[in-house]
Formats: structure tokens, C-alpha cells, sequence
């Protein structure tokens, strides 16, 4: 037998470092296995100059080592110093390769492993748990036999792999070690946490170096990063040191390219060098051959574990990223309360447990801290596979709320993107004036906001005596990110909630589960197509985020058909005819469909015939265009084509994500200017439109303004969250703009402006007779010129249309057209081949 210790602590990361110090200081036997030659391998990799983060702010740090904001290189430097000075016993180049008790079989205790296998079979092991001590063997054939195990290892050694073609190649890299090590080349660093911002900023900090730095980030926000590595590299991007590709994925790289997709469509770029930073998952294989249960089979679950650190192999401890705690100051804190408690103080209360008491201060029953958290997590589902301490952490960022019978929880058309869950009693949506549906205990609401970022759609109130947590957009983006069965409820949950609401025709919960638990969310690149004209085939697709377009052959040409907008479906032809299918359904900017099983979605029709005549309604719909089509080929071909070329214009200029757009006949423009006139007299003297700027096909124009997108870019980063979409679908900024400029920056098609807001104007009669202020319309430059304040620099705001909401008779621009040829539409009733019958006639 070899050494005997009472606590061998595995990893010497903060986490395992502050475990060896609280052991140390103690009294205890104990040995820390570092794998490499250094203390914190972890931090130690990280690159050169970092500035480390010592958050979360308000939770008091907890342990024999000192740990302070500051650079990589004094953390690491102290630690050292301090390692030595509280005499901790640590082994370097001891890597652990197994952890066996050696006691007793524990009756009952067996461990089942089941083994994915790439062909997509699976095996199942069992390994019989023994009781304490255990036996640590190293590689290098050396044996610990220890009283207690505290695995800290964390999950770096293990990061998630790009699998796209090429992700192979030499320059595709997962460690940046030093950023002055590379200069002139094109980088692109994959993945927006705070390791892929860091690496981005590193590389682009010095100008000299010549780096050409972009950023690639698959979702439209940084959910999982801080607040102040996220301003760091907006700030670093408003400088031009850092380009921002949100929405977009790796789809291939190649020897100086790499392609990319994004919600636009396909992009080729050059590329020297890929350095991929998207997260890392626990090392499962190892973990589980210790007896140590995860909380589900995904990828990046987490062991199982109780409220003190303990895995179900009794002994075993886990603490730190390991155990789902990324956060250095959390580590430290885990691995001091560990010990204590090995040492057998289990009075001893977690360093968070002040601030999570006073969250639930105000509730109606007297419980502990542990008490709520496992209340809230198991009458929550969204929260049920979360661990203890998960919990802990998730509910630092959250609220919890009592709530009367009665009362309202949110207004319709309020502004707000949390999500609410129900732990006790009822939420009552109001759908109709004196109609309401019920949302009972376990589920969610609110979730349209978190995933759209519109106001409230409904009025909610509690049915009963009720108990709500309210969950920030912040903390439910990453809870999804890091915890799949969170994330799949979710989707569930709004999938369910869009079926329903789509379909109607007396439809419950109960009646679309079989249609639920067959169908699948897609994501569908700019251009490809859901549906091939003349494809054998019966699912339906429901457009669940972006748009479509329908297109059909006639006389050997591509007709543009019709727009779809998020909320509509298509399919239903093939599956109610039995026919193939008749379209062509393509997607216009990077989108996501839910696709129904057709036996299924069959099986339900049969059953509802109210949807079966909801869906022959639009079946005959679709079969009339297609007729008119077809009946009208030979005598207005040259129109069709007209048509369609000027509905692809229109798509390749933003209409595929708009909601609302501004259009103007030049046939009938007699560029009066009437419009920005008009519109900068309706805003306090500044336009949102610019009517010359922007693109022409043929006779029809597209102004520079607001295209009041079904998801818009602009609401992606606000801080004071001042972007809102109004009851009309309206995107406006409210009077909280704190004139960032990230909205102005993340819209793709320039319709916002910085600017500061000019004096108010005096009556039209002062100005005609007088001479007072500068007339209709904007001020021009040089009367602002002429009237600022000498010294006096004005704020500025940000200036987007808002379709003049608030305002009788709808948009001025429109109103003031003395033509008629300025009109605003929604793409669904201006892009469809049935308006040319209409015009027709």
C-alpha cells in the first residue's frame, strides 16, 4: 500500500489549491496531485498579461489563499509564494489514472456506464461502488490511498472540438498562449465566452502587431460572458481593432479561407490562423469510472451531487468547474466549505448563503436557504436538472416573488424579456377581454419576450396565491446555453404554445403531444430550401424565426410565389393530396422551421376536423395562385418576371426580415422631399428617413429606413434596454437611450443615426413672419452651426422610424406624399404573385 493521507485533492486549479490551504491550515494529512510541473495548470494557460476577474462582486471570498482582480502573472506569483508559506504538500507530474475504494462492496451500489458508440449504439457496464478509503493510482505506477477524494480538475483538458471540414488542418488551434507571438495575419477566434473575447482583445491590443482580428459568435448575444469583457469588445469593435460576426457558424476551412454561414447567407474569407475557444464539457470517461453518477447523459451535464460536494460514490467529493462552478471566487469558497466539512463541520454555511436568504425573506414561509432552492427546483421543470449548488448560483442572478390571487404579474405591451416560472399556484393569461387561460404549476411564461425581445403579449395575473420566479434575460440565455434539459423545455414548452396559437381550431395541450414528440427544429442556412418542387414528401414545416419564400416553375422559369414570415407553415398540400410537392420553399436569411411528422400531424387532423377545413382553407388558397399562375403564363410573362425580379431585389435588401417597410414608386416621386420633411416635424426635428439613400430595381425604391425586423439586430446589445417593439410591431427607442451607439452598430442596413436632439421648434407663423427657427423639416447644418452653444456638446441620441407610433393616421411620410408614391407594407401582403391578379383586374 502506498502513501496514506486523510484528504488526497486531485487538481491544484483554485478550487484544489484552496481545499490543500483550509487542509493545511487544519491540522490535516493531506496531498495536492498536480498532473503538470506548476500550480493551476488552468490559469496558468491562460494568456500572457491577462487581466484576471474577481466576480461575482457581492459574494465574499472564502479561503486560506488570497485571490484579487488583477494579472495572470501576480496571481500565479502570490499562489506560489503562498502554497509554500502555509506548508501545503503537493506531488507535481502526478497524474491520476484510476480511483477504486477499498473498502467494503456497498450494498446495492452499483454503477451503470452506458458508452456511446460513434455507429450510434450504445453498451452498458456496471461497476460495484466500494467503500472508503480509495486507492489513487498515477501513471506512473505510484499509489495514494486516502481517507476522502476531492476532485477538482475542472473540465480545460476536455474542450469541445470544431467539426466542420477542415477543422483538422494545422493553424486550427484551442490554447492561445501568447498573443505578441503572432503578428499580420487574419484570426479568427470561434466561440463569444469570456475565453474567446479575452483571446480576440489580446490579439488585437497592439496595433503593431498587424492582426486582423474578427470574432465569431453562433448566437446574436453573449449569454455565458461578463458585462465587462462584452463592453471591452464592443469598445475594441467601434474602434475597427475587432470585426463582430454574430449569428454565424464555421461551415469550412481551408489553407487561407475559412466559410462561414451566416443569417445572410454563405461567406468566404481570408484566414491565417483559427483559434477556437467554445467551451469544454466534463471528462466523463474518468469521472464515471470512479463511481460518480451525472445528472443525465448529455454531453455537458454534470455529477451528481449533494448540497455539501459529496458524488454518489461516498468519500468522493467534487468541487469547482467540475461540478458546474466556473467562477474562480466560487472555487476558492467550495474548497475551503469542503473541507470543513470533511473535517466535520457541517453547521457551516456556504459564503452566498446571506444573499440568497434575503431573496427569500419575503416569501410566506419560513424554510431555509437549501429548503427554497429545492422547492424552486423540483415544482420548476426547467430548473430540474440542475444540481444544489447550481441552484445556488442560477438563483444569484434571479428573483422569487409571492404573488396574491388576483394580482398582476405583467401588463400586455409592457416592456420586459425576463422569464417567469410557476413554483406554487396558477398564472392566468388574459387572451380575450373575460377569457383566460390557465398556466399551471411547473411550467413557464414569458418566454415569447425572452426569445423575440417584444413587449408582453398578454396581460398575466395569479389565479391563486402564487409563488414566481423571475428569471433575467441574462440568466435564462445562459442557462439554456449550459444545461440541454433547460433548454429543451423551453423549446417545448414555446413550440407547443406556437402550435397552438397558430392552429387553433379548439386544439389543447393534450391534443398536439403526439405531433410534439415527433417533430425537430432546423436550422436553415440564407438560400436552402425546405421543400424541392416535384419531391416525394409529407411533413409540415412551421417557420419558427426568419422568413421564406415559395417559388414554382413556370414555362422553365422560377415564379416568386408568395413570402412567409415567421408564423406561417407550409407542406400541407402534399400531405392532404397525396401529391408531391408543388413548390419550391426556400429560406431568405438564416431561419429556423419546426418539421411535423406528416403521420403524425395526419393522425391529428383526422381527429380535429376543424383543422382539417383550417387546412384545405389554405390548401385551396395556395391552389388558386398556383392556377392563376398557370392560366396567365403565355399572356404576361414578361410580368411574372418583372415581378419576380424585383420580389428577389427586394429580399436581398432586407424585406426578408422586416415586418414593415418603406417603399417609394419613382414613377410617381416627384422628389418634393415632403416625406423627410414630415417625418423630422413629427420627431422632434430630426428624420428618420433618407429618401435618395439606399437601392433601386426598375421603378421601385428602397429608402434608408427602418425595416422594424421580426427579430432586430438593434435590441441584440442595449444596455439600458431601451428597444422595444410596440403593440403595432414597431421597433422604437424610449427615452432611456444612453447614446451607446451599439444599436447603430449592429444594424446591417444603416437606418440608425447618432445625434443630438435640436431645440424646439417655434409655431409655423413665427418662422413664416419672423424669421424664427429653421423651418419645416430638419435644421440644416448650418443653422445648427450658427445656433450652438459655444463649449456645449449635446448628448446624442439614437434615431430609428418608429412608423410614427402614437400618432393619428399612421406614418407621416406616408400621409404627406402628395403622389401617393411613398407606401408602407408588410413583406407578406406586397410580396405575393396574387396581388399581380388583383392588379389585374
Amino acid at each position: 500500500m502506498g502513501e496514506r493521507v486523510r484528504i488526497a485533492i486531485v487538481g491544484s486549479g483554485p478550487a484544489g489549491l484552496s481545499a490543500a490551504a483550509r487542509a493545511a491550515q487544519l491540522g490535516l494529512s493531506h496531498l495536492l496531485l498536480e498532473k503538470t510541473d506548476h500550480l493551476s495548470d488552468t490559469i496558468y494557460k491562460y494568456q500572457k498579461g491577462k487581466h484576471v476577474m474577481a466576480t461575482p462582486s457581492q459574494l465574499v471570498l472564502r479561503s486560506d489563499m488570497d485571490f484579487g482582480a488583477g494579472k495572470r502573472e501576480a496571481i500565479l506569483g502570490r499562489w506560489n509564494d503562498q502554497a509554500a508559506e502555509r506548508g501545503i504538500d503537493v506531488a507535481y507530474n502526478a497524474e491520476v489514472k484510476a480511483i477504486a475504494g477499498t473498502g467494503d462492496a456497498i450494498p446495492g451500489s452499483i454503477h451503470k456506464i452506458v458508452e456511446r458508440k460513434r455507429d450510434g449504439t450504445s453498451e452498458t457496464r456496471e461497476i460495484q461502488r466500494h467503500a472508503p478509503p480509495y486507492r489513487l493510482t498515477l501513471t506512473d505506477g505510484r499509489e495514494i490511498v486516502a481517507d476522502a477524494v476531492i476532485l477538482a480538475i475542472g473540465t480545460q483538458g476536455n474542450p469541445n472540438l470544431m467539426r466542420c471540414d477542415g477543422a483538422d488542418l494545422p493553424h486550427v488551434q484551442y490554447q492561445l498562449d501568447d498573443p505578441a507571438a503572432y503578428n499580420d495575419e487574419h484570426i479568427f477566434v470561434i466561440g463569444g465566452g469570456d475565453a474567446g473575447i479575452e483571446n480576440a482583445l489580446g490579439l488585437a491590443a497592439d496595433e503593431a502587431q498587424g492582426n486582423v482580428v474578427t470574432l465569431v459568435n453562433r448566437s446574436a448575444e453573449f449569454a455565458t460572458a461578463k458585462g465587462a469583457n462584452v463592453k471591452a469588445l464592443i469598445a475594441a469593435s467601434e474602434a475597427g481593432r475587432v470585426t463582430i460576426l454574430t449569428e454565424s457558424t464555421t461551415s469550412k476551412i481551408e489553407p487561407g479561407q475559412i466559410t462561414l454561414d451566416t443569417r445572410d447567407g454563405e461567406v468566404k474569407l481570408k484566414c491565417d490562423r483559427v483559434i477556437a475557444r467554445m467551451g469544454s464539457a466534463p471528462p466523463r470517461g474518468f469521472v464515471e469510472s470512479c463511481g460518480i453518477e451525472f445528472t443525465s447523459g448529455d454531453r455537458l451535464a454534470f455529477p451528481r451531487l449533494s448540497p455539501m460536494f459529496e458524488s454518489t460514490a461516498p468519500g468522493i467529493f467534487v468541487i469547482g468547474a467540475l461540478a458546474g462552478y466556473p467562477l474562480i471566487k466560487h472555487c476558492m469558497n467550495q474548497g475551503y466549505d469542503v473541507v470543513e466539512f470533511i473535517n466535520g463541520n457541517t453547521e457551516l454555511k456556504p459564503a452566498d448563503e446571506p444573499i440568497l436568504a434575503a431573496k427569500f425573506a419575503s416569501l410566506p414561509e419560513k424554510r431555509s436557504v437549501s429548503e427554497w432552492l429545492e422547492f424552486l427546483r423540483s415544482n420548476v421543470s426547467i430548473l430540474e436538472g440542475l444540481s444544489p449548488l447550481q441552484m445556488r448560483e442560477f438563483m444569484l442572478d434571479s428573483e422569487v416573488r409571492a404573488y396574491r390571487a388576483g394580482e398582476v404579474i405583467f401588463e400586455k405591451h409592457a416592456p420586459g424579456s425576463s422569464l417567469f416560472g410557476v413554483a406554487r399556484g396558477q398564472a392566468l393569461v388574459e387572451v380575450a377581454p373575460g377569457v383566460e387561460v390557465p398556466i399551471d404549476q411547473g411550467s413557464i411564461f414569458g418566454e415569447v419576450g425572452l426569445i423575440s425581445g417584444r413587449r408582453r403579449g398578454a396581460t398575466i395575473r395569479a389565479g391563486e396565491a402564487s409563488i414566481m420566479v423571475e428569471v433575467s434575460r441574462t440568466a435564462a440565455l445562459k442557462l439554456m446555453s449550459s444545461n440541454p434539459p433547460a433548454k429543451r423545455a423551453i423549446t417545448r414548452i414555446s413550440t407547443e404554445r406556437q402550435l397552438l396559437q397558430m392552429f387553433g381550431a379548439g386544439l389543447n395541450p393534450a391534443d398536439v403531444a403526439e405531433v410534439l414528440d415527433t417533430a425537430e427544429i432546423l436550422t436553415v442556412k440564407a438560400g436552402e430550401t425546405i421543400l424541392n418542387e416535384g419531391d416525394a414528401g409529407n411533413d409540415i414545416y412551421v417557420i419558427r424565426v426568419g422568413s421564406m419564400i415559395v417559388e414554382k416553375k413556370i414555362g422553365g422559369k422560377n415564379v416568386f410565389l408568395s413570402y412567409l414570415p415567421a408564423g406561417s407553415y407550409v407542406g400541407e398540400m402534399a400531405l392532404i393530396a397525396g401529391t408531391p410537392r408543388t413548390a419550391t420553399v426556400r429560406a431568405t436569411v438564416r431561419s429556423e422551421v419546426i418539421r411535423l411528422n406528416g403521420d403524425a400531424f395526419a393522425r391529428l387532423m383526422a381527429a380535429k376536423p376543424a383543422l382539417l377545413e383550417r387546412a384545405r382553407r389554405d390548401m385551396a388558397a395556395r391552389q388558386d395562385v398556383n392556377a392563376f399562375v398557370e392560366s396567365r403564363k403565355h399572356s404576361f410573362s414578361t410580368v411574372v418576371d418583372m415581378y419576380s425580379e424585383t420580389a428577389k431585389f427586394l429580399v436581398d435588401n432586407g424585406i426578408g426580415e422586416a415586418t414593415d417597410v418603406l417603399l417609394i414608386d419613382e414613377n410617381l416621386c416627384v422628389g418634393c422631399d415632403n416625406c423627410e420633411k414630415a417625418c423630422a416635424d413629427s420627431h422632434e426635428g430630426l428624420s428618420r428617413l433618407d429618401r435618395e439613400a439606399g437601392r433601386t430595381y426598375a421603378h421601385l425604391h428602397v429608402p434608408t429606413s427602418c425595416r422594424h425586423c421580426e427579430h432586430p439586430h438593434c435590441m441584440a446589445d442595449c444596455p439600458p434596454n431601451a428597444i422595444h417593439r410596440g403593440p403595432d410591431g414597431e421597433v422604437f427607442i424610449d427615452e432611456t437611450c444612453i447614446g451607446c451607439g451599439n444599436c447603430q452598430r449592429n444594424c446591417p442596413y444603416g437606418v440608425i443615426r447618432m445625434d443630438s436632439v435640436p431645440p424646439e421648434k417655434p409655431g409655423l407663423l413665427q418662422w413664416l413672419l419672423f424669421g424664427r427657427g429653421p423651418g419645416p423639416g430638419e435644421p440644416s447644418k448650418k443653422w445648427r452651426y450658427k445656433h450652438a452653444e459655444p463649449g456645449v456638446e449635446k448628448p446624442k441620441k439614437a434615431i430609428k422610424c418608429d412608423m410614427c407610433s402614437g400618432i393619428d393616421g399612421g406614418p407621416a411620410c406616408v400621409r404627406a406624399c402628395p403622389t401617393g408614391a411613398a407606401i408602407r407594407v408588410a413583406p407578406e401582403d406586397f410580396l405575393t404573385v396574387a396581388r399581380l391578379g388583383r392588379e389585374a383586374k
